[in-house]
């Protein structure tokens, strides 16, 4: 390519040729109209202007095919450049008579060293003009911080109270409230985050419908409506999104916490993250239990439940507390159906490795017959219909014709409704309850020693009269078993006897099993309960004691509830007192219920033998041949209560008389006495009064509290004088050594 284009000429090389032809040119007015008009003719061709007035070509010859491009540019005249090329601006052309005329302009040259200085001229004058930034104090930075807080809580209240008074109408500005959710500035950012997701729960709770919202179908888009349908759509499909993304940012604030990683604006420091984050989950918990009709309740429970394994224990607690509030209020089953299901995944997904609190949630499942009924009568309750007298006297013939046709199909339509109803809810109870126990069985079958057992067995207690008869056999097999191993601690035992017995009074009253070796492991581990750690384990002893020897009465011996009353009264010697309260109050009922027990207030023995205390067979250890003289060191307990029961039991517990107890104690069964008296809060109950002792006049000091013999021996002693002997060591170590 060549270096130069020749047809493009030196804007400098131009202007001196102009002046040089100016110089040169003619004036018009001494040319010839036919060399003026010649002039102009050429003036309007392309190839004169254009032309390169430098070559001595002419205009119209032809290039030459074989021309190289070194032989073309040599031939090119030298020009040397004396001054800088200047850049022009071409402006909007002029037209005349004689046609368009071109304007270009000079761009002025401006030299970039000049204006580097020029700018840095004006950056220290404008520092200097800028006033410094004042560092705030601590106090006038906590003032701006009060101020620009309260300026947040007013725009908050102002949204909320909008939403509320018109939620239809003023929808949109949820996605506002929401979007204060992303607050950047640092000072106020985690308060006004935690402000506004506590509001828009409330909102939420107040403004959703008590039905779930479903998308709409094309048939339904395509159809025209009224504006009032089209305005509660709007309302509805807005109220879905919102709550939605409402949910999700709910959801980023616990990821947040768990990855504690910091975001890119760093707007929120890595310790608050833990107060967002609880904020969150007690919001999560609170929709789980209003709204579990609504939208996305699965997806909360889906967040809700590893929570509660969660390790830290408040978290954990909050979730645990929210399911058992959802399980108590939930009368047909299916929330408590989507909880259950994704519980025991998650319990099998961790190899039963989680807390045994999740387990003890399935304690509050309403599923029992009682309360299905109970639920189907508030549910469907019976419409009141006009009786014969009340129709002749208000109705006439026709309308009486009318009415008994109406309250036929009425009748119909409620008993259809009500079986529909009834049965829909016992088939969710099933499902729930098969999963509850094959839960269950696997912790029995896979993890034995995990902690969970004691939660599986109370469990078990709990819903024995709904397993099936022909599991019983396998299931008291495997409960023996748990207890003969040895690697149950005394509560986990104590849960295995009292989910035998549940099994047993229930359905299994048809099964022929002697449950003896039940009744000797729960008479071998009444001893290991004290007024220590264990004496919280009383409780589950006295739901033992009321399905073993009271609820099965004639299945128990005489010589059995013997037994039992005497090794409990030793018991209630080593016992907090709320525990003796519970066990001389069923030591009450046992003798209420085997009146010939009355003889272990007598000294004399009955028959033959001698008492075996240490002997772990109620039925051969001879209880006939001893007496409850545990009752009379009772009588002198400190604990008003206790007194009041020993003695109202040496008196043979009368229900009339001057030994007879008060109502509030005979009234209440032994477990609610239990946790009446419960010292959990480390102080008597009732407060034990103080006894008023009298002023000694004189107080005895010092050496008076000895004897005179010893004072006279202590002051002789004393007053000897000491003499210091040299001490001569090696004197005796060679005496010994010799």
């Amino acid at each position: 390519m060549p270096l130069e284009d020749p047809k493009k000429i030196r804007p400098g090389k131009r202007i001196e040729r102009e002046e040089e032809e100016e110089e040169e040119a003619l004036p018009l007015d001494m040319m010839d109209a036919d060399d003026l008009q010649l002039m102009r003719d050429l003036g309007q061709r392309a190839s004169f202007l254009t032309r390169d007035l430098s070559s001595s070509e002419p205009v119209h010859v032809k290039k030459r095919k074989h021309e190289r491009v070194i032989d073309k540019y040599e031939k090119i005249p030298r020009t040397l450049q004396t001054a800088p090329e200047k850049e022009l601006i071409h402006l909007l052309p002029i037209k005349d008579k004689s046609g368009i005329i071109p304007q270009t302009r000079e761009k002025p040259v401006i030299d970039s060293k000049q204006d580097e200085e020029e700018e840095e001229e004006l950056e220290l004058e404008e520092e200097i003009v800028e006033d410094p930034i004042r560092e705030l104090t601590l106090e006038e930075h906590l003032i701006e911080r009060r101020k620009k807080l309260q300026e947040k809580k007013m725009h908050i209240a102002a949204l909320a109270s909008a939403i509320l008074s018109d939620p239809e109408s003023n929808i949109k500005k949820l996605k506002e409230l929401r979007s204060m959710l992303m607050e950047q500035d640092p000072d106020v950012a985690v308060t006004v985050r935690k402000l506004v997701v506590i509001s828009l729960l409330e909102l939420f709770k107040d403004i959703t419908p008590s039905y779930k919202i479903r998308p709409l179908t094309e048939a339904e888009k395509s159809t025209k409506i009224c504006k009032e349908t089209q305005k509660l759509r709007e309302f509805e499909e807005g109220l879905v999104s919102q709550y939605k993304f409402y949910l999700e940012n709910l959801e980023q604030m616990v990821k947040d916490w768990k990855q504690r990683k910091l975001k890119k604006s760093n707007v929120v420091s890595l310790k608050a993250y833990k107060g967002l984050a609880e904020v969150a989950v007690r919001s999560l918990c609170e929709l789980l239990v209003a709204l579990p009709h609504f939208n996305f309740h699965n997806n909360i429970i889906v967040l809700i439940v590893p929570l509660m394994n969660d390790v830290s224990k408040s978290v954990s607690e909050m979730c645990c507390e929210a399911v058992k509030k959802l399980f108590k209020q939930d009368k047909l089953g299916q929330a408590s159906l989507g909880v259950i299901k994704v519980i025991s995944g998650f319990v099998k997904g961790r190899n039963y490795e989680v807390r045994p609190e999740m387990l003890k949630t399935f304690l509050c499942l309403r599923i029992k017959e009682i309360e299905v009924k109970k639920d189907a009568e508030d549910i469907n309750k019976p419409k009141k219909f006009m009786t014969f007298k009340e129709k002749r006297k208000t109705l006439s013939r026709m309308q009486r014709k009318w009415k008994k046709a109406e309250e036929k199909l009425e009748r119909e339509l409620l008993e259809a409704e009500a079986s529909e109803s009834t049965e829909k809810k016992l088939k969710v109870h099933t499902e729930t309850l098969n999963i509850v126990f094959v839960t269950y069985f696997r912790i029995l079958k896979k993890a034995q020693r995990s902690p969970l057992l004691p939660a599986v067995l109370e469990g078990l207690a709990k819903f024995a009269h709904l397993i099936n008869v022909e599991f019983f056999d396998d299931l008291l097999v495997v409960l023996h078993n748990l207890i003969e191993s040895g690697d149950l601690s005394y509560q986990e035992s104590l849960h295995c006897v009292q989910t035998a017995f549940h099994i047993l009074s229930g359905q299994g009253d048809v099964l022929n099993i002697d449950p003896m070796k039940f009744y000797t492991h729960l008479y071998k581990t009444l001893f290991k309960l004290h007024a220590g750690a264990t004496n919280e384990g009383v409780e589950i002893l006295l739901q033992c004691l009321d399905v073993m020897l009271t609820k099965r009465r004639k299945q128990v011996s005489q010589q059995r509830a013997l037994a039992f009353i005497k090794r409990l009264c030793t018991l209630a010697l080593h016992v907090l007192p709320n525990s003796s309260i519970g066990i001389l109050a069923t030591n009450r009922i046992l003798m209420h219920t085997f009146p010939k027990t009355d003889l272990l207030l007598d000294n004399e023995s009955q028959g033959s033998g001698v008492f075996l205390p240490e002997l772990d067979e109620p039925e051969y250890c001879n209880a006939q041949n001893t007496a409850l003289w545990e009752l009379h060191a009772l009588r002198r307990h400190y604990h008003p209560t206790v007194q009041s029961f020993a003695a109202h039991l040496i008196a043979g517990a009368p229900s009339e008389g001057s030994q007879a107890l008060k109502p509030e104690l005979s009234r209440r069964s032994a477990a609610e006495l239990f946790q009446t008296y419960s010292m959990d809060a480390m102080t008597f109950n009732p407060p034990v009064q103080s006894s008023s002792s009298k002023k000694k006049s004189e107080v005895l000091q010092g050496d008076l509290f000895l004897n005179e013999d010893l004072n006279q021996l202590i002051k002789r002693h004393c007053g000897e004088v000491t003499t210091h002997l040299p001490l001569d060591f090696a004197k005796y170590l060679k005496t010994s050594l010799r």
